[in-house]
């Protein structure tokens, strides 16, 4: 579904990513892991078009997109997560979902009603504006929100910082239930341990390069890679 072929970004001089490449077939959970700093977000950024490569390619469901407007990759079907969330305070639960409504002929799988039945703490904070919400609740709301798009592809971007324990094992059953319900995923994540049981393949980047790439039992049975991420 998706193809990133020897990227390079920038922003302003400033060179992030070195060639970078990955694959995600349609139907899995892919991560990338890394440090604060890596990469991550720049790589998520990219394929969504809000940092554009110099260089290299991206393919989406087969069409190449590199540079194409964030806008755009929203009506091809990709959704994205951020990591600082990026609700609108002064909006409701329920006008922060409306304001992303989007129904497509191929996609009507999410509404708000359905949102709410996956996170149904939010159906109970309907009324109640978005800066008042906790951490998670906000995380809750950001995905809820990408989700009203009726993406085909989903970018998340470390959905677990800031969460408490309890809080990281909910997200990770509705990671599992969105896979479930057809998504692909791409998780940017700094937390190996959930994001390896969730994935089916994965990619640690550092200082802008793919350092390792395999599936979760090859990376988990590399011992450079374990050292790396602090496997057990």
């Amino acid at each position: 579904m998706l193809e990133v072929k020897e990227i390079h970004t920038f922003y302003g001089l400033s060179h992030i990513l070195f060639g970078v490449s990955l694959n995600v077939d349609s139907g899995q959970v892919v991560c990338l892991l890394g440090r604060n700093g890596a990469g991550k977000t720049t790589t998520l950024k990219s394929v969504l078009g809000m940092a554009p490569p110099r260089q290299g390619q991206i393919f989406f469901k087969g069409e190449e997109v590199t540079g194409k407007e964030p806008y755009i990759m929203v009506r091809k079907g990709v959704g994205y997560v951020p990591d600082d969330r990026r609700i609108f305070a002064d909006l409701t639960v329920g006008e922060n979902l409306e304001i992303a409504a989007r129904k497509t002929e191929e996609r009507k799988d999410w509404d708000k009603n359905a949102v709410y039945e996956l996170f149904p703490r939010l159906r109970e904070m309907d009324s109640r504006k978005g800066g008042f919400l906790s951490g998670g609740e906000q995380k809750m709301l950001a995905i809820g929100r990408a989700l009203m798009g009726n993406p085909e592809f989903l970018l998340l971007d470390e959905p677990t910082e800031g969460l408490a324990p309890v809080l990281v094992r909910v997200l990770r059953g509705t990671i599992e239930r969105l896979k479930g319900f057809g998504l692909t995923v791409l998780l940017a994540e700094q937390n190996v341990k959930f994001t390896l049981r969730l994935s089916d393949y994965g990619y640690i980047i550092e200082k802008g390069q793919i350092a390792y790439k395999g599936t979760v039992k090859e990376l988990t049975e590399n011992e450079e890679v374990r050292k790396t991420c602090g496997i057990q």
